[in-house]
């Protein structure tokens, strides 16, 4: 019977194996020559079952990055938390950073992620033996925290990696200060800034 004729009653099972393959099978076919989208599919074993794998699974993704853009920013009163209303997105992958309400990252995509906040003053007097301090908050709960004491227009930066459900968890950015009056944050985007992204773990 010719190779070329499926037989009658069609391929058996487990007919078609690694000596039937052959590397034309990629080669023949045109290359994708861009990143994958989010909704590509590879195929991959799963202990045995062949299972279809969206792209999105390997990418580092949700992620976002946000800033005050330059103009607005947020002032900070003494001794007061002080959410960073961070309203510019520089890119927000899923949508899934809320730039006009609530000013938080809420993935939808359970996992890993690293998370980064700065936030700089704008005042031009000194902050030693003061606090100076960004905080990541959890759902309302701090994760990291980092205080700088410094002068003149200082910053303090926050780094932290915590999981995310795939619901309801969110993440925000937080300011506090014991200056001993408010204090204005720096809106330019290389001083004030929040984002994120999901590791591939």
């Amino acid at each position: 019977m010719s190779k070329t004729q499926i037989p009658t009653g069609g391929i058996a099972d487990d007919a078609i194996s690694e000596e039937h393959l052959d590397a034309k099978a990629l080669t023949g076919n045109t290359a994708l020559a861009a990143t994958p989208a989010t909704t590509d599919e590879i195929l991959i074993s799963d202990a045995g079952t062949l299972k279809r794998l969206d792209f999105s699974f390997l990418m580092n993704r949700p992620q976002f990055h946000v800033n005050f853009g330059g103009s607005s920013s947020t002032s900070i009163a003494n001794d007061t938390g002080t959410k960073m209303l961070f309203d510019t997105e520089v890119f927000d992958t899923d949508n899934a950073y809320d730039s006009s309400t609530n000013y938080r990252f809420t993935p939808q995509v359970a996992g890993t992620y690293f998370f980064y906040g700065q936030i700089s003053s704008s005042s031009s007097s000194d902050f030693p033996n003061k606090y100076w301090i960004c905080e990541i908050k959890k759902n309302g709960t701090a994760i990291t925290t980092h205080n700088n004491q410094s002068s003149f227009y200082t910053s303090t930066r926050a780094i932290t990696v915590t999981d995310m459900n795939g619901s309801s968890d969110y993440v925000e950015c937080f300011g506090y200060h014991t200056f001993g009056s408010t204090v204005g944050t720096d809106a330019s985007a290389l001083y004030s800034y929040f984002g994120g992204y999901r590791l591939v773990t």
